[in-house]
């Protein structure tokens, strides 16, 4: 009796060790798009909906050097994750080495915005994709060469017959690679988990005090910085200079009033993409928040909104710490979108 107790006891515990061993059940794959709370769906052109396969061949094309004249740069080369898709530099270098003219915005949300480029001339994500393509001094390149490029890389030829049912050529280039910077959605940092989720603990009280302020009548920073992506997407001057080097909005339009007048940007995860402002001469947020407390140059287009605040240096810190508290540090190191 004693020795069938013993052997019972031993298959149990035979039992429940294999059990234990047994491999988890796999997390299921994250979605191609997440939506945060408290934000719209993307939307996707009816010829470019999101697949996994165009996914796929978007990131590829995103991360790879054979967009540019020299094979030396990519997208990711000015749009780098780690930055939540911008820069760090003023000027990012293109093929060649030559120096960009612009500081390279942040990708974050791309997929809502209105229109492209800082002064807004173009209107669509996949137009937007030639911009970089054929300037000198970023890519230095023509889409149709690269599309023959591309025909001799038979992985390239496979996926764009998955994604789009033709071959490599500037189609698929185009769509792909806005297809995949609509899925870079950003909106899960504290003060979305303190606004949208109701976390009180989410912010600190510095960054609250700072989140006060930025809404508040005695800054109106959401005079411009509004809605979930904190941008109106307006053109303004802010009063950075006396004399723009830069004619912004006036290099498309040529009518003198838009002298000067550059895209309102998001500051989601403005922390992470300094330097700031359109030609990257600002090198920190405590520089930005300065400036507006300044008021600016007298700029005979600055926007009325830029005006002395007579801001105190705690309530300064406080704005810093609440622009901080937009850094999504979920979307940044999310492996979905890294090389």
């Amino acid at each position: 009796m004693k020795k069938g107790v013993f052997i019972g006891l031993w298959l149990l515990f035979f039992l429940a060790c294999r059990k234990e061993q047994q491999p988890a059940a796999p997390a299921p794959p994250e979605p191609l798009l997440a939506v945060p709370p408290g934000f719209p769906s993307p939307i996707f052109p009816a010829d470019n909906e999101l697949t996994a396969a165009r996914f796929a061949l978007g990131k590829r094309l995103f991360y790879d050097v054979v967009l540019s004249r020299d094979s030396t740069i990519s997208c990711a080369s000015c749009h780098a994750p780690s930055h939540a898709f911008s820069d760090s530099v003023a000027f990012s270098p293109g093929a060649g080495g030559l120096p960009g003219k612009r500081n390279a915005p942040t990708l974050a949300n791309v997929g809502y915005h209105l229109y492209f480029t800082r002064e807004g001339g173009v209107p669509t994500l996949e137009m937007q994709i030639l911009v970089p393509i054929q300037e000198h001094n970023e890519f230095d390149f023509n889409i149709l060469l690269i599309a023959e490029r591309l025909k001799t890389d038979t992985a390239y030829v496979r996926m764009s017959r998955e994604a789009y049912g033709r071959d490599p050529d500037f189609y698929i280039i185009t769509r792909g690679i806005a297809c995949f910077e609509r899925t870079l959605v950003s909106g899960q940092s504290p003060f979305d988990e303190f606004f949208f989720q109701g976390k009180t603990d989410a912010l600190t009280a510095s960054e609250r005090r700072g989140k006060d302020l930025f809404f508040s009548e005695k800054t109106n920073c959401t005079g411009c910085h509004a809605g979930f992506n904190f941008s109106n997407y307006a053109f303004e001057n802010n009063g950075l200079y006396d004399e723009y080097p830069d004619p912004g909005r006036f290099r498309l339009t040529e009518d003198t009033a838009d002298i000067a007048r550059f895209k309102v940007p998001t500051l989601r995860n403005v922390a992470v993409t300094a330097p700031f402002m359109h030609d990257g001469s600002l090198p920190t947020l405590a520089a930005v928040v300065e400036h507006y407390n300044s008021g600016g140059k007298n700029h005979p287009h600055k926007s009325p909104l830029v005006r002395s605040l007579g801001l105190t240096v705690q309530e300064r810190a406080d704005l810093v710490a609440f622009l901080e508290s937009l850094t999504d540090e979920k979307f940044i190191n999310n492996p979905k979108f890294q090389k």
